[in-house]
């Protein structure tokens, strides 16, 4: 694909294009030849580009987008260069405000897109915070590795009497907390907890049980979790935590895990959970391999 069928695809994308979230280009996916590296997000009247290594025609590609957003709301081009360790964000055309915001379905996240790291808002998740917004009124939620609680403010929106929020990350924890403010959402039933999951499982099951519980976590992190050891250790644990009629949606996001990986380990170490679907994934975060792309599967104690 050339930087012009790139312009072309971009154009085609932006036909339907509001305040809210939505990526325009997903090279992630591996269905755009030579463009693995390159994902394009309109966040409002803001192109978020992100470059995963060196674009050796990065001057061309920055050139065709300027031009692109000549005809479309967009004001403003940040350029995250996820290759380079430790090095911002750059915004290349326009300026970015000071509260910046992803808007989806109603809620709104706060956003951080001067980083070379997550900006706090996974917009691939999208249907997954339906589903549980759907599924949660009058609910007892647990959401593991909440990262910056979208989840849960799709849960309180949803009608959840309790939500317990679980994270080692202090300052992703603390973005959660303004994430229920910014939404006006009523925190009392909302607690947000700094543990290590593997090492904190007696304080958890005190909260317990859970009528649905959300298993989100990262694909390897290190020190603290690694999908194809880990991810065992919370299924082995669910009947301990789970209320009769639990419902779990189990996530994963690893190329290298399809969703029998998950399946299996529910047969083997937690048989009364019976799997019910999977929820589909955004069309515009198409991939090559679906069975191996963002996996969000849904299971019902019985």
């Amino acid at each position: 694909m050339t930087t012009t069928e790139i312009q072309t695809h971009l154009q085609k994308n932006s036909n339907d294009l509001t305040n809210e979230f939505k990526r325009l280009f997903h090279g992630r996916g591996g269905l755009y030849e030579g463009w693995k590296h390159l994902t394009i997000d309109s966040i409002d009247d803001i192109l978020s580009v992100a470059l995963y290594f060196e674009e050796e025609n990065e001057a061309e590609l920055l050139d065709i987008l300027k031009e692109f957003i000549t005809s479309t709301r967009h004001k403003t081009i940040v350029l995250q260069r996820r290759y380079i360790k430790g090095v911002p964000s750059k915004v290349i055309v326009g300026e970015l405000p000071e509260e910046l915001f992803a808007i989806e379905n109603g809620m709104k996240f706060k956003l951080n897109l001067l980083s070379n790291k997550n900006s706090g808002y996974f917009p691939d998740m999208k249907n997954g915070r339906e589903f549980v917004r759907a599924n949660s009124k009058d609910k007892s939620v647990l959401n593991l590795f909440s990262y910056t609680c979208a989840f849960s403010v799709a849960c309180v929106l949803g009608g959840a009497t309790k939500v317990s929020n679980i994270d080692m990350s202090k300052g992703a924890l603390s973005t959660g907390r303004i994430n229920h403010h910014i939404n006006d959402l009523d925190t009392r039933g909302v607690s947000f907890h700094p543990y290590n999951i593997l090492k904190s499982f007696s304080r958890i099951k005190k909260k317990g049980p859970y009528d649905l519980i959300i298993i989100d976590p990262p694909t390897f992190q290190k020190g603290s979790f690694e999908a194809t050891k880990d991810y065992r250790k919370l299924i082995m644990k669910l009947p301990q935590i789970a209320s009769k009629e639990c419902t779990l949606l189990a996530c994963l996001n690893s190329p290298d895990l399809d969703e029998s990986f998950i399946k299996n380990l529910i047969t083997e170490l937690a048989p009364s959970f019976k799997y019910s679907h999977k929820l589909e994934n955004l069309k515009e975060f198409a991939s090559k391999d679906e069975s191996r792309s963002l996996k969000n599967l849904v299971f019902i104690r019985k």
